[in-house]
């Protein structure tokens, strides 16, 4: 999503294209149940914003067919393809610089607004990009809802996942992240002057993909833990052994999907 050292998880890492795998797993048919919902066909204009990998784009593109249009925007596209893909690749600031041209009928976002410092700025260039009648769908994590790893703590190893859990979250408030925004969508939707807002959320627990994504992250952040003295090495090497021995009951944070329209 970013590579500005505000932000926590830089795709410049080797574990980016890991944890972007994992979160593909985890939440891919949560979005694609939603993107289907609110109309994406043929000819349809979408723009994926903050796609940080390819399985977003890749999916609108074939819905759309070669008579609609998709932009995949990141600030860092290291993650996408250079050149040959069915989508548009354009390297963007969502809360800086102006939408891509022409007007979309669905404008998507998922897991980005929370780690952008100008989110407000960033919702509103969004709308801004929406042709009258088109679809705003922002997917959002929400730590503050449910911030274990481990939401049944029954032993040292689950106790210790939810300890490096809150060490994650404590680096992530410290670099500007807001743990509590997923729950605000529907409202920011509706502050925007949309209409028909709807939302859910999806709290997937024990899975594969929950296991990947915890591996990669941690081992993503294991500096940072440390320098900030939040955990030892012999504590991220335990729960690190812990998660690879299939032990834990892993969690991720409700991920809330909002989605509003555009007045005709």
């Amino acid at each position: 999503m970013t590579r500005d050292q505000s932000y926590l998880l830089d795709n410049q890492q080797s574990e980016a294209g890991r944890r972007f795998d994992a979160l593909s797993q985890l939440f891919d048919p949560v979005t694609f149940r939603h993107l289907a919902a609110v109309g994406v066909s043929a000819g349809w204009a979408c723009w994926e914003v903050g796609a940080g990998g390819v399985s977003v784009p890749a999916w609108l593109a074939e819905q759309v067919g070669p008579s609609g249009r998709v932009v995949a925007s990141d600030i860092d596209t290291a993650w996408m393809p250079a050149s040959g893909a069915a989508f548009e690749v354009l390297r963007h600031d969502v809360g800086v610089d102006e939408p891509p041209r022409g007007a979309f009928d669905v404008v998507h976002a998922r897991l980005l607004l929370t780690h952008v410092p100008k989110r407000i700025e960033a919702l509103a260039s969004m709308v801004r990009a929406l042709r009258p009648g088109g679809w705003l769908l922002i997917e959002d994590a929400d730590p503050g809802l449910q911030p274990l790893t481990c939401p049944d703590e029954s032993g040292p190893a689950q106790q210790l996942a939810n300890r490096l859990r809150q060490g994650f979250r404590t680096l992530m408030a410290g670099r500007g992240a807001e743990l509590a925004f997923g729950r605000t969508l529907p409202r920011l939707l509706r502050d925007a002057g949309l209409d028909a807002v709807q939302a859910d959320a999806f709290f997937p627990i024990t899975s594969p993909a929950c296991t990947a994504l915890e591996i990669a992250t941690v081992q993503q952040i294991r500096g940072r833990l440390l320098d900030a003295g939040l955990a030892t090495e012999a504590e991220i090497d335990q729960h690190l052994s812990n998660v690879a021995s299939g032990c834990l009951d892993l969690a991720t944070a409700p991920l809330i999907s909002a989605w509003g329209r555009k007045p005709q």
